[in-house]
């Protein structure tokens, strides 16, 4: 066993006494981008229920906030990881292991299978977007990551001109008014529409399947937006291929759960839908560019594919494609 993981494991021990002496395999899970570090724990004799250790940093500012927001969802009833050990003070959080199987490792499987997948994920979305931000404290909005505003949307916007549209298309657009106009408008209007909890990043690798249920994971970045933002996570995901007819079928599930008229839930949708587009094109390029994890590439034809569509499938946002095609 690697020197890094004999510590860790010394320290769960510590963590939990009663495993001192038994047996225990220690699994490093790679995944994703970000710069947590997760390892599984499988203790011989079933002794304990196998666990997941996260090892997180400082270097992001919503790294401390997964504790609290476990709390938070956990209380409205979502599935999430329960927490059986946290130390503030080591960085480290000892979770309830969901297993292996993650929404994404059925991308290749037929709707028939998928559906039902994707319709308990909505089901857990549902509990997240439930919450309004009317009924949230000023205590508890600020406890979270920063709301969505004119300007967390223009964040993402710059992000993606910075690194998508400069850096790896290496394309001056300063000439493109119309874009940079329709740009504006989208955070504009996106910032007056009333917000309720929303995940951020709700895309398939951050969903665990477990008995037909969903699980959520990575959502520390959790704070007021809007519930469109997270479906276009889902339902435009660049890891997986959902169709137009698919898609349909999900919004229809969704809006049906609250109530909602699905020609406004649509047209808000297909907003969102560009926006996380345009935010995920810019960190692919971001990662694969400056921070050496190049595998991030290979995801950016079908994110412009995705935003292609989008920028189609809503006439007002066709300027935006000067930007990329």
């Amino acid at each position: 066993m690697p020197p890094e993981q004999e510590a860790l494991l010394i320290l769960t021990r510590q963590q939990f006494p009663e495993l001192e002496g038994v047996a225990c395999e220690v699994e490093p899970i790679i995944k994703g981008g970000s710069d947590r570090h997760f390892y599984r724990f499988t203790w011989a004799g079933e002794v304990h229920p196998p666990m997941v250790l996260m090892v997180y940093t400082m270097a992001r500012r919503d790294n401390p906030k997964f504790v609290p927001c476990t709390r938070r969802l956990a209380a409205l009833g979502v599935n999430v990881p329960k927490i059986y050990a946290f130390c503030e003070q080591r960085l480290c959080v000892w979770l309830q292991d969901l297993g292996r199987d993650d929404l994404h490792e059925h991308h290749l499987a037929d709707w028939k299978e998928r559906r039902p997948l994707y319709e308990a994920t909505l089901r857990e979305a549902a509990k997240i977007h439930s919450v309004k931000e009317a009924s949230l404290s000023a205590e508890e909005i600020a406890a979270m990551e920063p709301a969505f505003n004119e300007g967390m949307y223009e964040w993402e916007q710059n992000y993606f001109i910075e690194h998508f549209v400069r850096g790896y298309l290496h394309r001056d657009v300063d000439g493109l008014t119309e874009a940079h106009a329709v740009l504006a408008q989208l955070r504009q209007r996106l910032a007056k529409l009333p917000r309720c909890l929303v995940h951020r990043d709700f895309q398939s690798q951050n969903v665990l399947m477990r008995d037909g249920a969903a699980w959520l994971v990575d959502y520390q970045g959790l704070r007021p937006g809007l519930a469109e933002y997270d479906l276009a996570s889902l339902l435009f995901d660049p890891y997986v291929v959902i169709s137009r007819s698919e898609r349909h079928d999900l919004l229809t599930y969704y809006a049906d759960l609250g109530n909602l008229k699905l020609p406004e839930l649509r047209e808000i949708f297909h907003l969102c839908a560009a926006q996380r587009l345009m935010q995920a094109l810019g960190a692919y390029a971001n990662l694969s560019r400056n921070q050496g994890k190049t595998h991030f590439e290979q995801h950016i034809p079908a994110g412009v594919r995705n935003l292609t569509t989008v920028c189609e499938e809503a006439p007002e946002l066709a300027p935006l494609l000067t930007l990329f095609t």
